[in-house]
């Protein structure tokens, strides 16, 4: 997920706005105006297809979350 969302933070200050915002936009079709635009085409469909793995694998993680305790889960290395 943190790869996802380096990723995500490269387009968010391109454009000036958080991926949330932008993929409610782009799917409520108010960038339709964009869509001529071979930079924004691309940029969009790119942005759009890391939003929603990132969205997938956040609920992914939010429901194994929820069936285990979080102590059971937690990558604990002592240092010695």
């Amino acid at each position: 997920m943190k790869l996802l969302e380096r990723r995500l933070t490269l387009y968010e200050e391109k454009y000036g706005v958080l991926s949330e915002d932008f993929y409610a936009a782009l799917t409520s079709g108010q960038l339709s105006r964009y869509d001529e635009f071979d930079e924004t085409r691309t940029d969009f469909s790119r942005w759009k297809g890391i939003y929603e793995t990132w969205l997938r694998r956040k609920q992914a993680y939010v429901k194994q979350l929820g069936e285990r305790e979080l102590a059971s889960t937690l990558r604990f290395q002592p240092s010695y």
